[in-house]
């Protein structure tokens, strides 16, 4: 019998149960913050983390006696592991109810974000686009199988407000601009096919405010102590926000409050 958690408005949450869980990205920051988040949710059974360096994912490789957790090695701007991967988790599951890749690129030792064009490099612009946009639509095309259920799924990446073309006013940044804007324009358009082959699938894009990690902290001074969010918040609240979503939420963009954004 149906009951109202199984109608077409549902939220999400309402119907995760047992459920199965990917976060891809999650040696660090928001991704181990949703890692450890998932790990004391009652609803979830499994949760697979991946880690693209062995050195930097002590964090994540702690928790890795944990039952409900399984670590798996993975650079996502490599279509092969991503294909690799996909193969190994349906060896272990029959679905993944919940995707999050937390996978992101702001600067390094040699790249900062531009703050005009004369600072523009074509190299680095690549780099933007090969971390922050191309894991997910790489990832939304092997995962597909394994969404494809007959109950809601959701399939999510971390944004940023910044890649909003309509919100921009300030202008500069433009590789970590342009690469979230081409990322926002993917979950868009993998939301129109998902619709038409695994249409109980939630495609969503997710803002997540400024959080203390090490990708934000060159930046940290600018940001008022109240909108500096620790990683166990961002994933929390985060978390909230894929909890209410709906089926007819596919193909949106969503602040860390849970309120739409332009795209």
């Amino acid at each position: 019998m149906m009951t109202a958690d199984d109608t077409f408005g549902a939220k999400f949450g309402a119907r995760l149960h047992n459920g199965h869980a990917l976060v891809v990205g999650a040696s660090q920051g928001i991704g181990l913050g949703f890692v450890k988040h998932l790990l004391v949710d009652p609803r979830v059974e499994r949760v697979y983390g991946t880690y693209r360096q062995i050195e930097t994912a002590g964090g994540l490789l702690a928790l890795a006696d944990h039952p409900q957790l399984v670590c798996l090695p993975l650079d996502a701007t490599d279509e092969e592991q991503i294909a690799a991967m996909t193969a190994q988790l349906q060896t272990r599951s029959d679905c993944l109810d919940l995707v999050i890749n937390c996978v992101g690129f702001l600067h390094s030792a040699t790249i900062q974000p531009e703050k005009s064009l004369r600072q523009i490099n074509a190299d680095h612009l690549l780099r933007y686009f090969q971390v922050n946009s191309i894991p997910t639509v790489l990832l939304a095309k092997y995962l597909l199988p394994l969404l494809k259920t007959s109950s809601a799924s959701v399939f999510t990446t971390i944004s940023a407000k910044i890649g909003s073309i309509s919100d921009n006013h300030l202008g500069g940044w433009y590789g970590y601009r342009a690469s979230k804007a081409a990322l926002n324009m993917f979950l868009k358009t993998i939301a129109i096919e998902y619709h038409r082959k695994s249409p109980h699938t939630i495609v969503a894009a997710l803002h997540p405010g400024t959080t203390a990690t090490r990708l934000s902290a060159p930046f940290h001074r600018t940001v008022p102590p109240e909108k500096l969010f620790p990683p166990a918040r961002t994933a929390q609240q985060l978390m909230a926000v894929i909890d209410s979503l709906t089926e007819t939420n596919s193909g949106e963009f969503f602040s860390w409050d849970g309120s739409p954004l332009p795209w």
